[in-house]
């Protein structure tokens, strides 16, 4: 290969990386139509994709000046967008995670920025759109690094369409799994409703942990009265079970519970769900009722479960 083939190869990368900045829209001051620069939404991106991290994980992983990401990161504290407290295990660190308005900000930035790509594709031919993925898998193999580990999943905020899918898969697997009848749907379909009908984001949420753009597992926590909260609806598809996303669902619910300034949160669940009820137990939940009750086409016993804040 000659000096001159190679500087032709350069620019045609250069001009590659021009072209598509521009398809993606990575030159306008505002990403996605949001308030944020390229670098601060790659930023909430990776703080979407762990429980928490440090300041200096962060660097690591996406290469950036230190300065540059500590400036970064005070503008999101003023801003509201994340929590930080010093490690537990390293007084000396500071632990970082995105706060409530920090996860609807990456909801935004999510949801836009597939509705972007879906637009993009949707000009091409499915034979077109398969060439084009297959072509950025190649680039991505031929120059990415292969150490980089990819996160098994994120955390978001509910968007259009998730509480369908909620009530499908919640009817599907308990079903499946159990053999509960269509009562069950109806039930589930019912505390969605309410929850989109009534929803307050100051008192209530729900979190929906997305892999590799499909959804694996929901929760909600819901206004019960003005101290106590009520999680519902905890599920994890199988295919994503072992994660440790039921675990992460519920310690959610606890920070958000606390963040909000409620003092208890209890929950209804029956003695068949053994997963659930571990993880429960896990989260310092204790058992304070069981009722004998017949419901779904079985005879089950229902339990009330507390955990004081």
């Amino acid at each position: 290969m000659t000096q001159s083939d190679l500087a032709q190869r350069v620019e045609a990368v250069r001009g590659f990386n021009r072209f598509f900045t521009q398809q993606i829209g990575v030159l306008t001051e505002e990403y996605l139509k949001s308030p944020f620069s390229l670098t601060e939404a790659r930023v909430i991106y990776e703080l979407a994709h762990h429980e928490q991290t440090t300041a200096t994980g962060l660097r690591r992983e996406l290469g950036l000046d230190a300065g540059y990401l500590s400036r970064i990161l005070r503008g999101f504290k003023k801003r509201g967008l994340i929590d930080k407290r010093a490690s537990e295990s390293d007084r000396r660190l500071s632990v970082l995670r995105l706060s409530a308005q920090g996860q609807q900000a990456f909801a935004f930035l999510n949801s836009h920025s597939k509705n972007d790509i879906e637009a993009m594709l949707d000009r091409m031919r499915v034979e077109d759109q398969k060439r084009l993925v297959t072509a950025m898998r190649t680039i991505e193999r031929l120059i990415g690094s292969e150490t980089r580990p990819k996160a098994p999943y994120l955390l978001r905020p509910h968007q259009p369409g998730d509480m369908g899918w909620v009530v499908h898969r919640h009817g599907v697997l308990y079903a499946k799994e159990y053999g509960w009848d269509s009562h069950f749907e109806a039930l589930v379909a019912d505390v969605v409703a309410k929850f989109i009908r009534h929803y307050d984001s100051r008192w209530e949420c729900c979190w929906i942990a997305e892999r590799e753009g499909e959804n694996v597992g929901s929760v909600f926590l819901v206004k019960k009265s003005k101290r106590v909260a009520k999680l519902r609806l905890l599920l994890v598809d199988p295919k994503a079970r072992g994660m440790g996303i039921g675990t992460r669902l519920v310690n959610e619910c606890l920070r958000f519970a606390r963040q909000a300034g409620y003092t208890k949160i209890t929950l209804w669940t029956n003695s068949v769900l053994v997963a659930a009820r571990k993880i429960y137990g896990q989260a310092g939940f204790e058992l304070i009722e069981k009722q004998p009750h017949h419901s779904f086409g079985h005879d089950l016993i229902s339990e009330t479960w507390e955990r004081a804040l």
